[in-house]
């Protein structure tokens, strides 16, 4: 079933002779609980794409549909529930706040909702993240890798449709950046989620279940990727980090 469907996205930059066209033309869906890679060089309009997918951004025309919904036909008050909402957001220099804990951080999003966290699910967000010794550690107690932990518990908590994750493991070195890859995995097989990640990493993008390419703010190629089967299934012995 599609969740996400792009239209003819466009977004420019300037005029005339200094029009940049960051994202042209752009069109293409995501079924529901797909994860999917878009890659390219940078200044190819990866994040761009991105930032107007998660209504950070707004598009100079074209369409975002996300489970039927034209995004941009909200109002700024709809709009700013829908991020809340909707999107988890995950970039790769974390963003979290300084002052808070691990836990608190992770449930921010929840409570500027103005709903109260469920202990169960924090519980199960914690365990999934193998954060919960660590619950109350604020971020500069905590390792990079523990810290983008932390940014993917927030995008998870409020159950979002959709995850999209911007260059989330370009700050980490390799046994971190596959814990996070594992983490991924992990909450689109369990929580069914529909996640996109932006990567300059082959074999980041290698372990989704598609790959989107762009070129000068356009596809120019989308291929399926053949996953194993262990990665897709339900049950697996290695889900534990």
């Amino acid at each position: 079933m599609e969740l996400l469907k792009v239209e003819n996205l466009c977004k420019v930059y300037g005029k005339g002779e200094n029009e940049v066209r960051a994202v042209d033309g752009v069109s293409f869906s995501v079924e529901r609980g797909q994860m999917v890679a878009i890659i390219g060089a940078s200044g190819s309009g990866k994040s761009t794409l991105l930032h107007m997918i998660g209504a950070v951004d707004r598009p100079t025309s074209g369409k975002i549909l996300i489970d039927g919904q034209d995004v941009f036909q909200q109002n700024n008050r709809e709009l700013a529930i829908f991020r809340r909402r909707q999107v988890g957001l995950i970039y790769q220099f974390y963003n979290l706040i300084p002052v808070l804990t691990a836990e608190e951080n992770i449930t921010l999003p929840l409570l500027m909702d103005g709903r109260k966290p469920d202990p169960a699910h924090l519980e199960r967000i914690l365990e999934m993240l193998g954060l919960t010794a660590r619950r109350h550690h604020l971020p500069s107690q905590l390792s990079g890798g523990q810290q983008q932990r932390v940014s993917i518990g927030r995008a998870l908590f409020t159950a979002p449709q959709i995850i999209l994750a911007d260059e989330p493991t370009g700050n980490l070195d390799s046994k971190n950046s596959a814990e996070i890859m594992e983490l991924f995995r992990k909450s689109n097989r369990e929580m069914k989620q529909t996640i996109l990640i932006i990567t300059h990493d082959e074999n980041i993008a290698e372990q989704c279940d598609r790959i989107l390419v762009l070129k000068d703010g356009k596809i120019i190629a989308d291929e399926a990727q053949a996953v194993p089967s262990d990665d897709r299934g339900e049950g697996d012995e290695q889900d534990a980090l």
